[in-house]
């Protein structure tokens, strides 16, 4: 048996110590995925519970008397609305660290770009970094790798806009992702089995990165300060990486959360650096077995 345990000391009158950059809120973010992804490391290990340090006013429970606990958020949360990838869970945090908006494949439309804004203008003191994070095999993504792969498919969602909407705003990282894998593998690289599940690998990554980027073109002006990444959840392994390596082979420096490319060179640049890994070979590969 093995404790996950959200703990605080109601009778402590002291909050947890927020990050005073963005750089130290990244560093929290990653150290405590990494927490998360190696439970079953330290279970192995011999331990049987992880403690995540809570304050106990973002439950209400202050000390002093009882005063309205106010939003506190270090860290803003774009991510997917699979029910596996809950952001607080895989990040280690606890109550009113996080400002959590989460929508199907993590893209930015008005209402969650909205919040964001919202997060951004009213956290001014405490919020560091915007994170977009993804997940592997993503639903989402995926319907919009077969409308790419099979164009015939998105007329069945056409007169549905809502849900064309966000398959719109998927498409464009996923023909990034399929230029990628044809420059590097060449244009029948879609004739293999392995085709489509590499296409979605590279997809959910930059969908991503391109939800990361258009945050930070929509506040670097007039908040220069704050931090904008992204990562991809891997349900396997736990961590937040690129998909460069196996699950079980993961590097350090693919580990983490990640700038989003400044350009469209870098946007194609991403691309091929992930098609070129060892990862994607293995997907091309392994199903064209």
């Amino acid at each position: 048996m093995f404790d996950l345990i959200y703990r605080f000391n109601p009778t402590e009158d002291k909050s947890l110590q927020a990050p005073r950059s963005a750089h130290e809120a990244c560093r929290l973010l990653v150290q405590g995925n990494r927490e998360f992804a190696e439970i079953a490391g330290a279970y192995r290990g011999g331990k049987n519970s992880c403690v995540i340090p809570s304050d106990p006013r973002a439950f209400g429970w202050n000390p002093a008397g009882a005063e309205l606990p106010m939003q506190a958020p270090f860290a803003a949360i774009l991510g997917c609305a699979d029910a596996r990838v809950p952001p607080e869970l895989v990040l280690s945090k606890g109550c009113n660290e996080l400002f959590v908006v989460r929508i199907a494949g993590n893209v930015l439309g008005n209402e969650c770009l909205g919040s964001l804004r919202y997060a951004v203008s009213n956290f001014t003191s405490t919020l560091k970094v915007i994170v977009v994070l993804a997940h592997a095999n993503c639903g989402a993504v995926t319907e919009a790798v077969n409308a790419y792969l099979d164009p015939g498919r998105y007329i069945d969602i056409a007169s549905d806009y809502s849900v064309r909407s966000l398959e719109d705003h998927m498409l464009v990282a996923v023909r990034i992702a399929a230029l990628g894998l044809e420059e590097i593998y060449g244009a029948e690289v879609f004739t293999k089995p392995g085709a489509r599940a590499a296409l979605l690998e590279v997809g959910v990554v930059l969908n991503a990165a391109w939800s990361a980027y258009c945050l930070r073109q929509e506040f670097s002006e007039k908040f220069p300060e704050l931090g904008v990444v992204y990562g991809a959840y891997d349900l396997i392994s736990r961590y937040v990486r690129l998909p460069l390596s196996p699950h079980d082979a993961l590097t350090e420096e693919e580990k983490g959360l990640f700038a989003p490319p400044e350009d469209a060179a870098g946007f194609h640049e991403l691309s091929r650096r992930i098609c070129r890994g060892k990862f994607i070979r293995d997907l091309l590969l392994d199903q064209a077995a």
